[in-house]
């Protein structure tokens, strides 16, 4: 008897087939550069058939440098992908009207060997960009390359570049999940011998928590080793750290709560684009609480790194405990943040 998908493996399957179509219609990839005489920013997209955005601005800059300009026919790679991302749909859905669970673990394996090679393709474009350069660029830093981050930030000279998936690419790995989600729930169904409805719960639950947890947070401020971001100064004492996440997930880390308030005035990061405001607990340092839930002191006997002389403390009973230690008046965040 042959080897049969239970219905919860078949419905992922062509919920991944739909995904995939709707990369051909949303950008993969985006990179987006920023500095100063920039301020709203400059985007490249990378669709599966051609770059969107910016170019030309970003051409022209890159000119300057000696780095290639973009065209879209100098890529063969968007003349295949179209053709790559539907082949996967079809695969997906072939695999559910032939109802094969062999086939299942070859479509699995093919994916993911060309997610793998997709991103290699990507990194080396981006290493070919950033360090071939033109010997006669009318600007040139010796030893500089420019190479564009794989995913995440990188500062290029006075631009800061940020490398992530855009709807497209979201799309892709959303696909990669559900079909990996079938895996395993054919794979426990196999071993278990379970029927397919309670095999595919605990799966459910966790795609369900997979997407759940997608959510930007703050990252743990290692002292003598992260820098503040404004002051470059080197972070030395857990008990006045703070950092700044933004809407895009990127992480600031200040040594003092007056650098971080400085460098929110002095708009080295917009306001609307930040998600999240944490500093540290100065009763449990290595604790981090959001600005607006925080209590404050500031004075006495506190001296920050900076002189900001401010602490914050994750509950009121912990400020009042410090009051008469620290010789120090409590005050609002409005007031330390003006």
């Amino acid at each position: 008897m042959k080897a049969k998908l239970a219905a919860g493996t078949k419905i992922l399957l062509l919920v991944a087939a739909a995904a995939l179509v709707l990369v051909l219609f949303n950008p993969i990839w985006r990179i987006e550069l920023n500095a100063p005489q920039y301020p709203e920013g400059l985007s490249l997209k990378i669709h599966a058939n051609g770059l969107r955005g910016n170019v030309d601005i970003i051409n022209g800059l890159n000119h300057y440098i000696g780095m290639k300009t973009l065209h879209n026919e100098d890529f063969i790679e968007f003349k295949v992908l179209p053709y790559a991302i539907i082949f996967f749909a079809v695969l997906f859905v072939l695999t559910v009207v032939l109802n094969k669970r062999g086939l299942l673990y070859t479509s699995f394996i093919l994916f993911v060997l060309f997610g793998i090679l997709a991103m290699y393709d990507f990194w080396q474009w981006e290493y070919d960009y950033g360090h071939n350069l033109d010997p006669d660029a009318a600007i040139k830093v010796p030893g500089m390359a420019y190479q564009p981050p794989l995913l995440g930030f990188k500062q290029l000279l006075n631009f800061g570049a940020y490398s992530i998936p855009d709807t497209g690419g979201w799309l892709f790995i959303g696909a990669g999940v559900l079909l990996l989600i079938a895996v395993i729930m054919e794979w426990r169904k196999v071993k278990a011998g379970k029927s397919s409805a309670a095999a595919s719960a605990p799966a459910m639950i966790l795609f369900a928590l997979f997407f759940s947890s997608c959510n930007t947070g703050p990252e743990a401020i290692a002292v003598g080793r992260d820098n503040c971001s404004h002051c470059k100064m080197s972070i030395s004492d857990i008990k006045y750290a703070a950092e700044i996440v933004t809407q895009k997930g990127k992480v600031y880390k200040f040594d003092d709560i007056t650098c971080l308030v400085s460098f929110v005035k002095d708009k080295a990061v917009d306001e609307k684009d930040i998600q999240q405001i944490y500093l540290s607990d100065f009763s449990a340092p290595h604790s981090l609480v959001k600005s607006g839930e925080a209590f404050y002191l500031k004075g006495g006997t506190i001296h920050a790194p900076m002189n900001g002389d401010v602490a914050a403390f994750a509950n009121r009973d912990s400020l009042t405990k410090m009051v008469s230690e620290l010789g120090a008046a409590e005050v609002s965040w409005q007031q330390v943040s003006q």
